[in-house]
């Protein structure tokens, strides 16, 4: 299932490790990435074979962290944070935005396959609350007429986005401003 890129760099994550399980976060972020979003089972026993680990051992990892995707996920992840700074500022009237815009609730993908809604514990972006991120790409101070705005672009487009899901191995991290 996964690349012979893919495993090396999996193999390569490894070696920056005293431990090399200790790479199995970003062996998994390079699966999802393979996987156009998501870790499909095949791909799950790839990283446990080039990690010389159980699939058990993998997959307990992945079912941990809510950043690690078990299903199929819509061409763009909007990912709403929820915790206390955002939810007092704004946080409600975004997952009505997404609701009304695109059918959807969170842990859910739209119809058309374009957005996957997921609420989210925390961004680290409390100065700029409410906050949320796009296939990685962070949005602050965001306010219903703006994300109802960035929708209507993203509909927009024709061609398939810069995303953190197309084989990069390890998103790039984005400046922003603020912090929690």
């Amino acid at each position: 299932m996964l690349s012979e890129q893919a495993k090396q760099a999996i193999r390569d994550q490894m070696a920056r490790y005293p431990c090399s399980r200790s790479a199995l976060g970003a062996a998994l972020y390079i699966a999802q990435q393979e996987c156009g979003g998501h870790v499909p089972t095949p791909a799950i026993r790839d990283v446990a074979e080039v990690m010389g680990l159980e699939p058990a051992d993998v997959q307990s990892t992945m079912s941990f962290y809510v950043m690690y995707n078990k299903e199929p996920v819509g061409r763009y992840m909007v990912e709403i944070c929820h915790n206390v700074a955002c939810a007092v500022l704004g946080a409600r009237q975004l997952f009505e935005v997404m609701e009304h815009e695109c059918g959807i609730h969170a842990g859910e993908t739209s119809a058309d396959g374009l957005f996957t809604l997921k609420g989210v514990e925390c961004l680290a972006a409390c100065g700029g609350a409410p906050a949320l991120q796009i296939n990685g790409i962070y949005h602050e101070n965001v306010s219903p007429q703006q994300l109802t705005q960035l929708l209507g672009q993203l509909k927009a487009q024709s061609e398939t986005p810069a995303s953190i899901y197309n084989a990069t191995y390890l998103p790039e991290r984005t400046p922003r401003s603020g912090a929690g």
